[in-house]
């Protein structure tokens, strides 16, 4: 598919510090470049939002094929309504997230077949790839550690990925480490730097500029 922007998505388990890393690199390339785009998943549009109230408020189990077709409903909205839009616009589109958590998540985190998430991901995305992955690669006690440090109110559902054991958190790393094992889009980035540091690792690993 041809586009004139860039489409650079973040990747790594909660508590790893990508989400701030995602507000410190928009705020370095707009220095730089014409027009910046910070977004994310679940939630990038109103869709989205609606679904990610729908996954952190269920009082009922949420069994994880329904969970993840949720997260692939909120993805083919953000990518026709947000991403695409702005790619064609020239934007360079930063996503806290995209279709990879769902084959770390669901597919190794939950045991979910990898080959059927990774059809439908492509369905629902018309195959677009990232120019560029980050990676904020953390041990899930840091992660953890840090979300608890937070203080952060978990969600009422009985189901939700925040109330998950350490052996679920492992499992996600080692499904980040597995699919990224091969692609040479990826820059992996310590978690355990500095922001400083870490934001510095991004940008050494965003060469197309």
């Amino acid at each position: 598919m041809k586009y004139s922007g860039k489409f650079i998505t973040i990747e790594g388990i909660d508590g790893s510090g990508k989400s701030t890393l995602a507000q410190n690199l928009v705020q370095n390339l707009q220095k730089h470049v014409d027009s910046v785009l910070l977004t994310k998943e679940p939630g990038g549009s109103q869709l989205g939002q609606q679904l990610r109230n729908i996954l952190k408020t269920q009082s009922d189990p949420t069994c994880g094929k329904a969970e993840y077709l949720l997260y692939a409903a909120d993805r083919a909205q953000h990518y026709i309504q947000i991403i695409l839009p702005a790619l064609e616009q020239g934007k360079v589109v930063i996503s806290d997230r995209w279709a990879d958590s769902s084959v770390a998540y669901q597919g190794y985190g939950r045991g979910l077949d990898i080959s059927v998430i990774k059809s439908i991901n492509s369905w629902t995305t018309n195959n677009i790839q990232p120019d560029a992955v980050l990676y904020v690669k953390i041990d899930a006690q840091t992660a953890l550690a840090r979300i608890a440090k937070r203080c952060e109110e978990l969600s009422t559902s009985t189901w939700t990925i925040e109330n998950e054991k350490i052996d679920f958190w492992n499992k996600v790393i080692h499904g980040y480490e597995e699919l990224y094992a091969q692609r040479s889009n990826v820059t992996v980035i310590d978690g355990s730097l500095s922001q400083a540091d870490m934001l510095k690792t991004s940008l050494n690993g965003l060469n197309f500029w």
